[in-house]
């Protein structure tokens, strides 16, 4: 019961940062095409405004709760190596951390990245989790 319910509570927190990434890069980056300068820096605040109270906490916990599955279902390595599902799973760990640290760095300790200033990086890794979500059980 308790695996179901962290699972759950990680694909809620996951699906809230990865949907930020998604308008974030597929649709507020045209804005800039309808929009003057002004008016598209007043439009991306006001939308940021929001985002900074949800999106910041939502991507510890998606690491956090990712984290504690991991442990759940990693299993143990055996003599010829870890096994496909293994690598997927610490690729997208390693994924996944990268993304917490530079969050958490960038929002709660103001460190700004000194390279990947954007958030298709970001975007990148989370479509990289995705794919590889969907295809270490095979």
């Amino acid at each position: 019961m308790t695996f179901v319910l962290i699972k759950t509570i990680h694909l809620f927190a996951a699906f809230i940062y990865g949907g930020f990434l998604i308008i974030d890069n597929l649709f507020l980056v045209h804005i800039k095409k309808s929009y003057d300068v002004q008016e598209h820096k007043q439009i991306r605040e006001s939308f940021m405004k929001y985002v900074r109270k949800v999106v910041p906490p939502s991507l510890l916990v998606a690491v956090i709760t990712g984290l504690y599955l991991i442990t759940q279902v990693f299993g143990t390595i055996g003599e010829e190596g870890m096994n496909s599902f293994q690598v997927m799973l610490s690729i997208k760990a390693f994924l996944g951390i990268w993304l917490g640290i530079r969050g958490f760095a960038q929002v709660y300790l103001g460190i700004q990245p000194l390279v990947f200033k954007s958030h298709v990086l970001p975007f990148t890794f989370v479509v990289m989790i995705l794919f590889l979500s969907q295809f270490m059980y095979v």
